[in-house]
């Protein structure tokens, strides 16, 4: 594959396949649902407005505690009947942008069932070297349910409702790679990420919040729970070959490790014919 075949990965999907997911009578999509799972919201009249056309949360609900306790009620249910496996027992905030109010919360493990925003922290754990930056990569736990054994950023992880950015940085560096805190801290934040695509999970609408980390050349990852396997240091020509050789990869970290790769100068626009294209592609302006 190309790397332009991996940005293209994660922006595949038809919008024909669904059904918009509304909220009190706005005309914008806050989401995408199939027509089954909308099937299945019809059961629950009292929450949800579900016709031929669209799904829409019931105007009745018209702040964010009643949104919020109304479809804890309905997913505990679908999770009680197994249609909700992958429950994480941990809310994520919905909104249409990162700074825009919080609409309700809602079990991580059903957001991609409605296609709704969901955002997370992607940390490039880097050294530098005579030779370029290398990478730390980690091997996600072969037991997780997602991508199990796919290979995997430094730290990396879904925002939960209730913490800044920094703060779940600071946490997930902690949790998955036993990174201090005052060195954690030095993350800088160098951009955001987002991408549109149908997953097995469901349709993931994400946007990755990216930071750079460097890292002393004494400091050596350790698993610190039982989300990663083990890690290792690789300089970054060895990241693309993989990326462009194998399905090793969580499937959104392409887009990281390319991001990485043209801002660090690893790809030129001299060298890599197709980096205006990769440069566009992962702002989502996939053409061809």
């Amino acid at each position: 594959m190309s790397f332009l075949d991996r940005i293209r990965a994660c922006h595949r999907w038809r919008a024909d396949d669904y059904l918009p997911f509304l909220l009190d009578g706005d005309p914008r999509p806050l989401g995408w649902v199939t027509p089954a799972f909308a099937a299945r919201l019809r059961d629950f009249p009292e929450v949800f407005d579900v016709t031929e056309a669209a799904v829409c949360l019931a105007p009745r609900l018209g702040d964010f505690e009643s949104r919020s306790a109304a479809l804890k009620a309905v997913l505990e249910q679908l999770h009680g009947a197994g249609e909700i496996p992958a429950w994480r027992g941990e809310d994520y905030g919905i909104c249409r942008r990162w700074d825009d109010e919080v609409i309700f919360k809602m079990e991580r493990g059903a957001v991609p069932l409605f296609g709704v925003p969901a955002y997370g922290i992607h940390v490039n754990g880097f050294v530098r070297t005579p030779e370029g930056p290398r990478l730390w990569v980690g091997r996600r736990s072969r037991h997780k349910a997602l991508a199990p054994g796919k290979l995997d950023h430094l730290v990396a992880g879904g925002q939960p409702y209730g913490l800044s950015l920094m703060e779940n940085v600071v946490k997930e560096a902690a949790e998955e790679a036993s990174v201090p805190e005052d060195l954690a801290r030095r993350a800088r934040p160098v951009g955001a990420l987002g991408y549109l695509c149908a997953r097995p999970e469901g349709q993931r609408n994400d946007v990755l919040f990216v930071y750079d980390l460097e890292l002393p050349a004494d400091f050596v990852p350790t698993p610190n729970d039982d989300e990663v396997e083990e890690f290792f240091l690789w300089p970054m020509e060895k990241i693309l070959e993989r990326l462009k050789d194998s399905d090793d990869f969580k499937f959104n970290v392409a887009l990281v490790n390319l991001d990485f790769a043209l801002r660090h100068g690893v790809l030129t626009p001299d060298a890599e014919p197709g980096y205006q294209a990769i440069a566009e592609g992962l702002q989502g302006r996939l053409t061809g």
